[in-house]
Parts: C-alpha cells; structure tokens; sequence
C-alpha cells in the first residue's frame, strides 16, 4: 500500500511512535498524511468551496513536514 515516507529527515518529530506526522506516497501514486485530527475545529472556518466529506477528516501537517517532504514529491 505505502512506497515510502517523503521527506524522511523529519523522523526526529517521532516519540515512541507517537506525534509522527507525516506524508506517505501510496503505490497508486496517492498520497497520505498522517497528522492531529482538526476536523471538528477545521470544519467551521474552511473558506467557500471545500467540503469534508462523510469519511473524510481534515488533518494538520506542519509546515516543516510538508517542506522537508517537497523535494521527494514528483513534479508529474
């Protein structure tokens, strides 16, 4: 299911596999984030447009985890 961990310098943010966020690169070529759930606060504040779907939840990734994870994103 998952091909690798993007951005891997950031595993110092680990503590005994707890407050690990994340960005994972799935084999279909998706993406997944693993981060606090802000759904319930998130939800209230989203500007037009976006929605959360019934089985979908908003997570937060810090902003150094989406940086450090940038250059093992592909372009295409």
């Amino acid at each position: 299911m998952f091909i690798r961990r993007l951005g891997q310098n950031q595993s110092n943010a680990c503590a005994f596999g707890h407050n690990c966020p994340q960005i994972l690169e799935m084999a279909d070529g998706d993406f997944a984030g693993v981060g606090p759930d802000i759904t319930d606060e998130a939800t209230s504040a989203m500007p037009p447009g976006p929605g959360v779907g019934q089985k979908e939840r908003v997570i937060r990734i810090p902003r150094a985890v989406l940086i450090a994870a940038r250059a093992d994103i592909p372009i295409a």
